[in-house]
């Protein structure tokens, strides 16, 4: 079985979908099997995936066609070409921005999230037509569709019309090998080295997107915490810029409390463990995820976590988390103090965490989607 995956939406690895397809790609590799994989890399990015060389073929894509509309125009018009003289069996999109109205094998497509769909202002005009009408007909034409929540898999049924029986529920793993409890000491020291944080912090790791991430309202709320409590924790801020991160930056900035707000920038993958390792709370105030890493990968460290139930986050941290109303400042604020005074609970969602990350692993997902490529392959074939 010949298996082609267009990398394309990796994003520099910098976002969740790029840590998806790194992942995947890693598990795959590892996974025994008929499988053969051949991978579309954009040229800057050759270098992410240097432990596929000589495990998997890879093809390099110029980057010439890496900003959006080339992109699209790219997996419509030169991909399929491609997918036939390489003889391929199935094509994976990890991406509904993606997907191909036609191609000589089967399709499958990841769809992470219809963020867009609940979260006002996160893209523009142009986008959001593109996702409601365009991506609404692609979607039902691929062989086999797979969703990594049961969240995502409803509204996929809600905004595209593909029922969820037609879809493949495929919740996504985590590294066990990097996310694991550590040394609290060292790992105290090594983000005292990196990023001079001495003593405790809460943790949000995102994209500084705006409003999606609803950073504003958490600085509103760690306002009202450290007025109220006198608190010494600090607001730890990890993810790279992205449309809106000068509104984060701007309101950080106004805080009474800035110089106890620290923006680390993007946390290289090396460094990510010991920062949840030393955190006293990771907090999530997300408004809508499809999925949500950061929570899981907290868990997995030993690292308490605060978070919102929006979209799949109820479903994804089950009982094993501390929950808040991203919307409401008051909710918000009495959850910072509460992990912040409280002892006690924060040993018990260490525990509760890290028995409830086992259940995330990435040899199970991609055992799970390499079966979900022989029913694409069959659907085909039936359909030819």
């Amino acid at each position: 079985m010949r298996v082609a995956l267009s990398t394309s939406v990796l994003q520099r690895g910098k976002s969740g979908v790029g840590q998806y397809i790194l992942a995947l790609v890693r598990a795959m590799l590892d996974t025994p099997g008929d499988h053969e994989l051949v991978l579309f890399v954009l040229e800057e990015e050759l270098p992410l995936f240097a432990f596929a060389q000589g495990r998997a073929e890879i093809v390099t894509v110029p980057e010439t066609s890496r900003r959006a509309i080339r992109n699209i125009l790219w997996h419509h018009s030169t991909l399929p070409g491609l997918l036939r003289q390489l003889e391929i069996d199935v094509l994976h999109v990890p991406s509904y921005r993606r997907m191909v109205w036609s191609a000589p094998c089967a399709r499958v497509a990841t769809i992470h999230d219809l963020a867009p769909f609940h979260v006002r202002g996160k893209y523009d005009p142009a986008r959001m037509f593109y996702g409601k009408v365009i991506v609404k007909q692609l979607a039902r034409r691929q062989e086999e569709i797979i969703a990594i929540s049961q969240n995502t898999a409803k509204d996929i049924e809600r905004f595209f019309g593909v029922p969820v029986q037609r879809q493949h529920v495929v919740h996504n793993g985590i590294d066990h090998q990097r996310f694991r409890p550590g040394i609290r000491q060292e790992a105290e020291a090594e983000v005292s080295r990196r990023w001079k944080l001495d003593g405790p912090y809460f943790l949000y790791v995102s994209r500084l997107e705006h409003p999606a991430k609803n950073h504003v309202r958490l600085f509103e709320a760690f306002n009202r915490f450290k007025g109220q409590t006198g608190s010494p924790w600090l607001l730890a801020i990890g993810g790279g810029d992205w449309p809106g991160a000068e509104f984060i930056r701007s309101a950080a900035a106004q805080s009474p409390f800035s110089k106890d707000i620290r923006f680390l920038g993007f946390v290289p993958d090396d460094a990510l463990p010991a920062l949840y390792q030393a955190a006293g709370t990771m907090v999530y105030p997300s408004l809508f995820e499809g999925f949500g890493f950061p929570p899981v990968e907290a868990m997995a460290c030993g690292c308490p976590v605060l978070s919102s139930t929006r979209g799949a986050l109820a479903e994804v941290i089950g009982d094993a988390a501390e929950v808040l109303d991203p919307e409401n400042i008051d909710s918000m604020a009495r959850g910072l103090t509460r992990m912040a005074s409280d002892e006690a609970r924060r040993m018990e969602l260490i525990r509760l965490g890290r028995v409830h990350a086992v259940g995330f692993d990435w040899r199970r997902n991609a055992s799970q989607v390499l079966a979900v490529y022989r029913d694409a392959i069959a659907r085909h074939a039936a359909r030819a």
